[in-house]
């Protein structure tokens, strides 16, 4: 799944331990009081003595009797082998009915049968054993854990094939998860309706009862039954329709020819249309609702492209005869890779002929991740969450390395380094407690996703060329059709590596890096434990010591000594710095290490082309050298390694190593910069500082900032052409000099882009405002009422997707209150704008001076109706809460942020989030301590 984010710039286990016998009953009476603290519904506490061992507790069902499971996972003692679903959504009601039944073979003996249900009212249930009789039998429940279970007096045998059969009925969700309903005007203006499902993480157990965890998969057969007007769709081909009595139609879809996880299962019932192609023996085809049939295309041809690269790089066809992309008009995340069934908001699927290069690469990453997906994800599957990172992971690269673009790359890896310097981290590969549907969703953040995506990248780029793919083919051959954990990668590319070793010191008689470690040995050190490393450079003549610790922004300069990472470093120096093969690697295993270069090298550069994942201090020998080197020749380095030293740089201010004096010293080199990525990151990191000095009562440092940052730039963002321009980089260099320039005030650009929009509307639209530039001048043009109320009225009539989203922003750009108040309230209820949009809304509010504090209030105010919507924990709070918080910077805010979130406690309390949160505030805090001196007087 991949989640839509907005590329701005901007950058319960209490454990006791038991000491002796004679402590034993004290420990158990604290015990039970934390356990019936958190769930009410337990029954009582365990009941020791020094001879007998304890007794489990239970907790109640719904209806009183006691529930025999005790666990958030099920029960390892049944296997689901076949789901046989079918499901009549009334989408007049927005109701369902539905009967599940489950082919199952018992594991080991047992007397119970549990699995997941929620929100679904279970109207019978029967059970058969082997070829016996069909009994009805009682259905428990515990709704706390959206649990149900079967008891039975005597064991069910180890290798027995049963049989349950549940009916039921439930309501269309009114949220983002489960089968939910939706609806959209068509070009009439009339309200049409569908229903659609999105079941990652946990939401399969609201359409149909199911072993709901990713461990535990099976084959499905799906029956829909749906009024004639509709289309229904599911994982697999339609097999057959059947006209039923009532009139109604009964589509029966193939039985699936892989085994799948719950959370891959979809179908859709909705009024939509196609466009196919035959790619490899599978059928692919675009659906969309009729009125955008012509905007389906570009997906088309995309989908058709990489599904041919990918069966040839993973040496493994995909395995289903179709394939469907499905653009949803109402749709939280930015698209879900259910097997054989792809769904996808419209703007990340849909896109006019004549959009702009960038418009259409942001559709074409998102089909990347997804049909990555159906081979790291479906194919080979997590065992559990905690390793979701080799699912996204796997998605968050392959959706680069296949279109090979490397700037959005660079700037997702500095994202996730942002989120993973922060104490409220946590590993790639989690080995603590993730149990709670919380905890779950939660993992779906930064770190699974870019910092996963960074990881392989690294690894890549030390193995020999080519082991990389050749350790996954070894991964996907062994694993396919099976659940897997991190180890399992690292050993099937340790093996292949291994075999390339023997084999060269068997045939070639040469032992090839003797002291060549396992890759699990170095991965480890990345996946299991949070943050990444600070590697410190120190040069006496020709000897360079290099010491590694933790980079771990604290306001308390807590080290982490402890903390070691294998760490391939790879470098360049002044005799050689641009070209690939200028790259040196030296491995840095131990806290500190040395090693030799010429004492006629000037200046050395770590992490060339920043494929790893960590920062760099050079000292202030070291930096100086480096700028000077920029200043003389800008480019000594590459755009990426330039783009780094900026990051690392600032960084690097942020901990307290260097101070922001150096900062802007690096920064002079900029005015002769006119690459992408480094202009790029250092607009974001310079418009984050700004930002944080605007919502500070600091008016004249405010200006100065402005001055300071229009003084380097000015004189690039006035030269740029406002024509089309023909490539990528060129539209993501425009658009983010213009982006910044408009919003500063530069009257060049505001004057620009205000006839634009006036050409644009004086046409009747028909001369086209290039997409890359349509942020900038549709948030001019927002600023004005008569520019605000055009762009709305736009909004509501227009098909163009990604044109639509643009003018939301500018919408949520205004620095009218009125506005502001009017577009919140809009948005979360639903109707001209979806809900959908909510967190983009409050991203865009949050930037502007007048909006933080009004959206900060509106989401206290409203919080409770705003996880109606949106799960909490899920990457659309996690967005909220960010967007709200991260630009405070006093003791009041701290305060009042602290204690808001105290008080939801079930409700958002303990997220992780809300961690993150408190200490980007306080740090926030610390460097405006430390640095607004040094900017009065510098700037």
């Amino acid at each position: 799944m991949i989640y839509y984010t907005t590329l701005t710039l901007t950058h319960p286990l209490i454990t006791i331990p038991f000491f002796s016998s004679n402590c034993l009953f004290f420990q158990i009476f604290i015990s039970c009081l934390l356990f019936l603290f958190s769930l009410s519904s337990f029954t009582g506490c365990p009941k020791a003595n020094s001879s007998t061992p304890m007794e489990l507790v239970y907790p109640k069902s719904t209806n009183g009797e006691l529930f025999p499971w005790n666990e958030l996972r099920l029960p390892a003692s049944v296997r689901p082998v076949n789901y046989d679903l079918s499901l009549t959504p009334n989408l007049t009601s927005m109701t369902f009915t539905g009967r599940t039944i489950i082919n199952m073979i018992i594991q080991h003996n047992t007397k119970r049968v549990v699995l997941h249900s929620s929100e679904i009212n279970i109207i019978k249930a029967t059970f058969q054993v082997g070829e016996g009789k069909s009994v009805e039998v009682k259905v428990l429940e515990y709704k706390p854990w959206q649990q149900i279970a079967v008891s039975f007096p005597g064991d069910l045998k180890e290798g027995q094939v049963c049989v349950l059969t549940l009916d039921y009925t439930a309501n269309l969700s009114h949220t983002y998860d489960g089968f939910y309903n939706s609806s959209y005007n068509d070009k009439t203006g009339a309200k049409r309706v569908l229903a659609a499902t999105q079941f990652e993480p946990q939401a399969a157990r609201k359409a149909f009862p199911c072993f709901d965890e990713p461990a535990f998969k099976a084959t499905f057969l799906v029956r829909i039954t749906r009024e004639p007007e509709y289309i229904a769709l599911s994982n697999m081909p339609k097999a057959k329709t059947t006209t039923l009595p009532s009139g109604m139609l009964e589509d029966e879809f193939e039985q699936t020819s892989v085994n799948m996880s719950t959370y891959l299962v979809a179908f859709i019932v909705a009024n939509f249309t196609s466009i196919t192609r035959n790619v490899s023996n599978t059928l692919v085809s675009v659906y969309s609702v009729p009125e955008k049939k012509e905007h389906t295309q570009y997906a088309l041809d995309t989908a058709s492209r990489l599904l041919q690269f990918y069966n040839t790089v993973f040496d493994i066809d995909y395995p289903l005869r179709k394939l469907d992309l499905v653009a949803i008009p109402d749709f939280l995340a930015g698209a879900m890779e259910n097997w054989g069934l792809i769904t996808f908001r419209e703007t990340s699927l849909l896109v006019q002929n004549q959009s702009s290069l960038l418009d259409k690469q942001l559709i074409a990453n998102v089909v990347a991740h997804e049909l990555a997906h159906q081979w790291f994800g479906n194919l080979v599957t997590m065992r559990w969450w905690n390793d979701l990172w080799l699912s996204e992971g796997f998605a968050t690269y392959w959706q680069y390395a296949s279109l090979m673009t490397e700037f959005p790359q660079l700037y997702l890896r500095f994202k996730a380094m942002a989120k993973d310097s922060l104490n409220s981290s946590h590993p790639v590969s989690v080995s603590a407690q993730v149990n709670t549907p919380e905890q779950v969703s939660e993992m779906f953040d930064s770190i699974t996703y870019e910092k996963g995506a960074s990881l392989l990248l690294m690894l890549n780029s030390t193995l020999p060329d080519g082991q990389f793919r050749k350790g996954l083919l070894e991964y996907l051959r062994q694993y396919r059709g099976s659940n897997t954990v991190t180890d399992d990668l690292w050993n099937s590319i340790t093996r292949v590596w291994t075999y390339i070793i023997d084999y060269c010191f068997w045939m070639c008689q040469v032992q090839v890096l003797p002291q060549q470690e396992s890759v699990s040995d170095m991965m480890r050190t990345w996946t299991l434990q949070k943050g990444f490393p600070l590697v410190t450079v120190s040069r006496k003549g020709g000897e360079v010591t290099l010491t590694q610790e933790h980079f771990l922004l604290s306001t308390d300069n807590t080290t982490h000594t402890s903390s070691l990472w294998h760490i391939p470093v790879t470098y360049v120096n002044d005799s050689c710095s641009s070209a690939p093969s200028c790259r040196q690697m030296f491995t840095l295993r131990n806290k500190t290490a040395t090693l030799k270069v010429s004492e006629s090298v000037k200046w050395l550069k770590l992490n060339y082309m920043n494929t790893g994942f960590y920062i760099v201090h050079y000292g202030d020998e070291g930096w100086a050298a480096l700028i000077d080197a920029l200043k003389t020749d800008v480019s000594t380095l590459t755009p990426h390694d330039r783009a780094s030293l900026i990051h690392n740089i600032f960084s690097l201010s942020r901990l307290g190593r260097v101070s922001f004096r150096q900062v802007l010293s690096l920064l002079d080199y900029t005015t002769n910069e006119t690459e992408t990525a480094p202009l790029t990151e250092a607009l974001s990191q310079l418009s984050s500082v700004y930002r944080l000095l605007d919502k500070r009562p600091e008016l004249g440092l405010v200006a100065r900032m402005k001055a300071y940052i229009l003084g380097h730039f000015g004189p690039l963002m006035d030269s740029q052409d406002w024509g089309v321009e023909e490539s990528v980089s060129s539209q993501e260099r425009r658009s983010a000099l213009l982006e910044v320039a408009c919003s500063l005030g530069r009257q060049n650009c505001t004057d620009q882009a205000t006839a634009l929009y006036e050409q644009w509307t004086n046409s009747n639209q028909t001369n086209r405002i290039p997409g890359d530039l349509q942020r900038a001048v549709f948030s001019v043009a927002a600023q004005s009422d008569s520019g605000w109320l055009s762009l709305l009225d736009t909004y509501r009539l227009t098909t163009y997707d990604s044109e639509k989203r643009k003018i939301l922003q500018a919408l949520a750009s205004t620095q009218d209150p009125r506005r502001i108040v009017w577009i919140l309230n809009t948005v979360l209820e639903g109707g001209i704008i979806h809900t959908q949009e909510l967190p983009l809304v409050i991203s865009t509010v949050s930037d502007g001076f007048a909006g933080h504090l009004f959206v900060w209030d509106f989401v206290k105010e409203s919080w409770d109706r705003i996880i109606e919507k949106f799960p909490v924990g899920s990457y659309s709070i996690q967005s909220i809460v960010k967007s709200t918080t991260s630009q405070f910077s006093t003791q009041t805010h701290l305060e009042e942020v602290q204690g808001f979130f105290s008080s939801l406690k079930e409700r958002g309390s303990r997220m992780r989030s809300v961690q993150e949160a408190l200490e980007t505030i306080r740090l926030n805090q610390h460097w405006m301590d430390r640095n607004l001196a040094t900017l009065r007087d510098w700037l």
